[in-house]
This record gives structure tokens, sequence and C-alpha cells, in this order.
């Protein structure tokens, strides 16, 4: 907690909340608060220099607010790079919700929620993600018009999601082995949702060798059933030789911890902010030589498809779309190598300098 000591000496005033903001260059934060449904939430609203911020609302039982407002601070800044990479004429956002997904929800939960997002008059537009639905998406949508990924229009973002993933680490693939062929490679995933799920089946089609984790047991039993791949335990996947590294579930998996135990060649998940400090491990992985495709390049499936809908575009944009992430690997990879900085800080430029570009363009003439 910060204290005024003189409120008559403004400098002495010290905002905690405004300085994170200004650490991530972010334009907005709005803070939900509803005790008649018991919500709260964040909604972060990055950067709206290439269109209105659209990210997912995402929803966790977080330790503390703290916590929250950290991870709203750096998905939204994701969203406003994946954006960018990704052609999208759209800014950066996301929102988090505090609170169980699996009891907390209901209709006026969301609704309440959904006017939150329509205060916002047009500059936040959200859709599902980790812990909330489709369905979750339609109760916002009785309140605000600013949501995407509604049933019957571009509906779950997870199969594009997935493919651009798969897509984007056979370039990944290229880059390291010479050919981007996945048939009898061994590859972890490590989290089998609806992302993890739709990669697992494109990779067992192409004949790779596939090993899978997840806090859900039944739904492990299942996947291993269903796809003929092999159930390893949740600390057991750093321990992996494997070939390529796919972590599909929560971020900072990629830590000063797991770079100590993985043996693969290539890190290319469909996962948030995989590198738990981007300065530090960032370089790491490249000085052991692995190739790391950044994540917010890899995973611009979902807000492809998402985009689709809110231009009116056909559905089989999305697919067609998200084939570009392959050459947006590429493109990453060789002049990461070329410069001999680490991929991530490879992406982050190129998505500045779309940015920066594009912000020219609507300087007033």
């Amino acid at each position: 907690m910060f204290e005024v000591k003189d409120i008559k000496d403004t400098n002495l005033i010290e905002n905690p909340v405004i300085a994170q903001m200004s650490q991530y260059n972010h334009e907005q934060l709005l803070f939900c608060n509803d005790n008649a449904t018991g919500l709260k939430a964040i909604i972060g609203v990055h950067s709206t220099v290439l269109g209105p911020s659209l990210g997912g609302t995402r929803m966790w039982m977080y330790n503390n607010e703290l916590e929250a407002l950290t991870d709203v601070l750096r998905l939204s800044r994701g969203m406003t790079y994946k954006n960018s990479l990704a052609g999208l004429n759209l800014g950066g956002g996301k929102s988090v919700i505090i609170g169980d997904s699996r009891t907390m929800k209901n209709e006026a939960y969301m609704r309440r929620f959904g006017k939150f997002v329509n205060s916002l008059g047009g500059k936040y537009i959200t859709a599902e993600d980790v812990g909330t639905s489709t369905q979750d998406m339609t109760w916002v949508s009785m309140e605000t018009k600013h949501v995407v990924g509604l049933p019957g229009k571009s509906g779950d973002p997870s199969p594009v999601t997935a493919y651009g993933v798969y897509v984007g680490m056979k370039a990944a693939a290229k880059e390291q082995f010479g050919t981007d062929a996945l048939k009898g490679r061994k590859i972890a995933v490590q989290g089998v949702g609806h992302v993890g799920e739709y990669l697992v089946g494109h990779l067992v089609k192409e004949g790779a060798e596939v090993f899978v984790t997840d806090i859900n047991q039944e739904l492990l039993k299942r996947i291993s059933s269903e796809y003929g791949v092999k159930v390893v335990g949740l600390d057991e996947i750093y321990d992996l030789d494997v070939d390529i590294y796919a972590p599909c579930a929560l971020g900072a998996t990629v830590n000063d911890e797991t770079l100590k135990r993985l043996k693969c060649a290539v890190i290319a998940g469909a996962a948030n902010n995989q590198l738990k400090e981007e300065s530090v491990h960032g370089r790491l992985v490249m000085e052991k030589g692995i190739i790391y495709a950044p994540d917010f390049a890899l995973n611009a499936g979902g807000v492809i498809n998402c985009y689709s809908e809110f231009a009116g575009l056909n559905p089989d944009w999305g697919m067609i779309k998200a084939e570009e992430i392959y050459t947006t690997i590429q493109n990453i990879i060789k002049r990461s190598k070329q410069e001999n900085i680490p991929s991530y800080q490879i992406a982050n430029r190129m998505a500045e300098e779309r940015i920066e570009a594009i912000g020219k363009v609507k300087l007033p003439m």
C-alpha cells in the first residue's frame, strides 16, 4: 500500500498501479466490482493504435488481486503484439475475472461483466479464454455488442488456434531440423484442453510420437484412448528426451528450473507468456541452442478467428489466414539467427514496427 504523507506535496504520492501501467505502456485499466453477483474483474486496454483492443476473458482463482493485475497487464500487452504480428487491424486488450469458473459463473454474473465491457464504448472487444466459454459470451452479448466468438458465428476459436500452432511448429522444425516433416518426431504436449487436443490430433495424423500431460486425469484417459498417445506425469514432462516441447496450459513454464531439465530442440506451444522472464529466459533458450517460437506469434489463430467475425469475413478466412503463421515464424527465427538476438525480441520488434508505421498513417493531415 502507498502512503500519502502530505496531500499538498503531490510529488510524494506514488500509485503502484499507474507505475505498472506506465511500465507496460497501457492506455487504460478498468477495475470491476459488483457485490450483488460477486463479480470481481479487471479489464486491461493496452493499445488502440491499430484498432479497438481485442482479447479474451480469463477466469482464474488468483491468489490475490496483485497477481490478477500482473496477469491482465502482461496478457493485454501480449495481445497488442499478437494482433500486430498477425496483420490484424486490432489493438490489444484482455480481461481477467477473479474466481472459480466451475462454481461462480451464471447468467447474472456474466451479464454484469458484459455491462462493464459495454461501458468502454467499443474500445475493448472480448471473447472466450481460459475458464470461459461460448455460452458465457452469449450471456455477455445480452449486455454488449462488443463480444465475438459467439455460437453460430466464428464460434470456438480453438481449432484455428491449434492449426496455427501446428503450422508454426512445422516452420520452427524446418529451421532446426532442415525439414518441416513431423513424422517420427517426439513431441511433448503439456495441457490437452480445447487447443491442446486439436493440436494432438494434427500431430498424430502426421505420425509424430506424442506425449501428453494435464491436471485433468479423466481428460487424459480419453485423449490417450482416442489418439493413442502416451500419458506422463505433470512434472515428468520436463525430463523427456523429445524433439519439441509444446506448452499448451498456463504460462511461465520456461524458467530457471525447467531449462536445466528440458532436452528439446524446439519450444513451440499454445500457452501465453511461456518465458517466465523474457529478458532472462529468452536469452538462455537461445544460448542452449533451442529454437523458441514466440507464443504470441504462434497462437494467433484464435484472435484471427475472432477477427473474421468482427470484420464480417467468411469463417473459412480464419484457417487460410492462420497458414501465414508458418511464414511469420520462419521470418522471426531467420532474423533471430542473423542478428544473434532472442526470437522473442525479434517478434516484439516486428510487432512494434507495424504499430509505429500504422500510427503514422493515422496522424491527422
